[in-house]
């Protein structure tokens, strides 16, 4: 039996290893960075809410998680057709969607947990963007190649173009990215821009892990505590057995 329990944890791991993804840059999200994550809310505004849904989230979390005044929040993140109690609805049809890009821009209130890599997959997702002019809409993507999504934060990080070496098999591959044309921002603050929204796409994934991480070091001194005092509680008793 123990056979076949060894079998079934090991399967889905070779498979995992069969196929390894893309290499993810390390993105140093921290999620007890309250300031990280404001900007982060503010850039998804801006920059993704026009498409990207987050359904499973409330204005009103984002408030109360992110020490954020409700009055700041329902005047620069939640638009005039909304209301802060609701959840954030995209500001796209499904259909528009799907004839502007070929497919509708899907709810990204999990990409975070769904995508292998997390915060890592979506950092190195947002600054994988460079010109194919093969593609309907002149971008491609080195985390997901084939995207659908154009490079919305491009006035910010500045054109990238790929360059390609010639493989063993004589085919060329893409090797890196070198910058074209400079954006608004630094290299050095257009990351600090991807790793904000990386982390507040983390936060919404999962809302609990800020409050989680909080209370861990106080459970970790408790359950120390108490085997301290399990521990004398056991000589107490054992004292007089010889």
């Amino acid at each position: 039996m123990r056979y076949f329990v060894f079998l079934a944890v090991l399967l889905p791991a070779l498979g995992l290893a069969a196929g390894p993804g893309p290499a993810l840059e390390h993105s140093g999200t921290d999620l007890s960075d309250k300031a990280s994550l404001q900007r982060g809310a503010g850039l998804y505004m801006n920059y993704c809410a026009g498409c990207h849904a987050l359904s499973m989230h409330r204005y009103s979390r984002i408030a109360s998680d992110l020490d954020l005044p409700p009055e700041v929040v329902e005047q620069y993140l939640v638009p005039p057709q909304a209301a802060i109690g609701e959840t954030i609805r995209t500001g796209i049809d499904a259909g528009d969607g799907t004839t502007w890009f070929g497919k509708a821009p899907p709810d990204l209130s999990l990409v975070s947990r769904a995508r292998l890599g997390g915060a890592d997959w979506v950092y190195s997702y947002l600054k994988g963007f460079y010109i194919d002019e093969a593609r309907p809409l002149g971008w491609n993507n080195t985390v997901f190649p084939g995207a659908s999504m154009p490079n919305v934060l491009w006035e910010l990080q500045g054109i990238q173009r790929p360059v390609y070496d010639q493989g063993e098999d004589g085919a060329s591959h893409l090797s890196k990215l070198e910058l074209a044309t400079p954006g608004r921002q630094s290299p050095e603050e257009f990351d600090r821009t991807a790793r904000d929204i990386s982390a507040f796409l983390q936060y919404v994934a999962e809302p609990a892990a800020l409050k989680r991480e909080s209370i861990g070091v106080w459970v970790i001194l408790f359950l120390a505590f108490f085997t301290f005092i399990a521990y004398l509680l056991k000589l107490e008793y054992w004292r007089d057995v010889h």
